[in-house]
């Protein structure tokens, strides 16, 4: 860099808080960082659940019910890196710090935020629960109160709940009349910030990196169990007239009025018929042969959960040998700035990157709101 008294440790602290600033998701979900000891992609690490208790009604006969304190477990593998890279000659204009903030630290900072948001929402595709319709933005009070609804069928507990949309819900949202009319909804947040805030016990998020879902299915109606399907099983078999195309991870099927993700990707359909398809949850009844399965379409996966549904997981990079690198974290993230050369290319190097990973540790915490 032309400017030499910029050191890595001044870039990496300056563009951690731009990095805190512009995280969404990960900041709405259970956090697990450790900055002790350093790690590198593919580490595998252990994370402890949220507890989980259930709240019962006191009965002054029978007496309290313990529930036992069981501090469930579970592995998750850091498999993501988001990183920016530029040569260092880009920098060469660079006149003083705040050049070097605007040309490089401040863009690479939401750079990095726009993918960790977005590998995060990508945790739709294991949520089988949802509401509105494919296709249809949601618009009105109604729409709001019905994730609501599902929620509280689902007893996730009541605080903190939060919901992500994409930015067509958000305006659509945003310009609900109780919502902007003061005298109707009590504050006028939502015509002055252009905020939903908290409604019917959610808090509400927009988000440029909520997913779209695209399935592969060429046929959405027609569709039938071509074998009977028994009460838990998490593999089923269909067939349809002129049944093209193949299931995609995330896609949502219905029957009889119960909705189920499919956790994998499925074979081609053949001979108008696919088998072992893999679901989530289990089938909730015993199925005959023939029962019809409504394939739900394209749609806006966004998302209202309780935190414990999901799990953010980061830890501090390795300094890599033989380079100048620096790392700095806080408040749950651990961010790293490396200065290296590219021997291939014949080229100085200047590198921002976080470790991190997702994992859905109660899915029936969460509701994909369709749009």
């Amino acid at each position: 860099m032309a400017n030499s008294f910029v050191t890595l440790k001044d870039i990496a602290r300056t563009a951690l808080p731009h990095l805190m600033n512009n995280l969404v998701f990960p900041r709405l979900v259970h956090n697990d960082f450790s900055d002790g000891l350093a790690a590198k992609q593919g580490d595998t690490v252990q994370i402890r659940k949220p507890v989980n208790y259930v709240a019962q009604e006191f009965d002054a006969t029978a007496g309290t019910q313990v529930q036992d304190l069981i501090e469930d477990s579970v592995e998750v593998r850091l498999d993501k890196i988001a990183t920016v890279d530029i040569e260092v000659s880009a920098l060469d204009a660079a006149l003083n710090f705040d050049s070097v903030e605007r040309l490089f630290i401040e863009p690479a900072a939401i750079a990095l935020a726009e993918k960790i948001n977005a590998d995060g929402l990508l945790l739709y595709r294991d949520i089988a629960s949802c509401v509105g319709e494919p296709g249809i933005t949601p618009c009105t009070l109604e729409e709001l109160s019905t994730i609501r609804g599902a929620l509280n069928y689902q007893a996730v507990p009541q605080y903190p709940r939060y919901a992500v949309w994409d930015t067509v819900a958000d305006t659509a949202l945003t310009t609900i009349p109780a919502l902007v009319n003061a005298d109707k909804s009590g504050s006028t947040a939502a015509l002055r910030e252009g905020s939903l805030g908290r409604i019917f016990g959610v808090d509400h998020y927009m988000s440029q990196s909520v997913a779209q879902h695209r399935t592969a299915m060429e046929l959405y109606q027609g569709v039938n169990l071509s074998e009977a399907g028994a009460k838990g099983a998490q593999t089923i078999h269909v067939k349809g007239v002129a049944l093209a195309g193949h299931f995609v991870k995330g896609d949502l099927i219905a029957i009889d009025g119960h909705t189920y993700t499919i956790t994998e990707d499925s074979a081609e359909a053949a001979g108008n018929a696919i088998r072992d398809i893999r679901i989530f949850p289990g089938l909730v009844d015993d199925y005959d042969a023939e029962q019809q399965i409504i394939v739900l379409g394209d749609h806006t996966a966004n998302l209202a959960f309780h935190p414990s549904a999901f799990a953010f997981v980061s830890r501090p990079l390795s300094a890599p040998a033989g380079v100048e690198s620096y790392v700095t974290s806080y408040d749950g993230i651990s961010l790293r700035v490396v200065r290296g050369y590219d021997m291939k290319h014949k080229r100085e190097m200047l590198s921002m990157d976080v470790l991190y990973a997702y994992k859905t540790v109660y899915p029936e915490m969460a509701v994909r709101c369709l749009g």
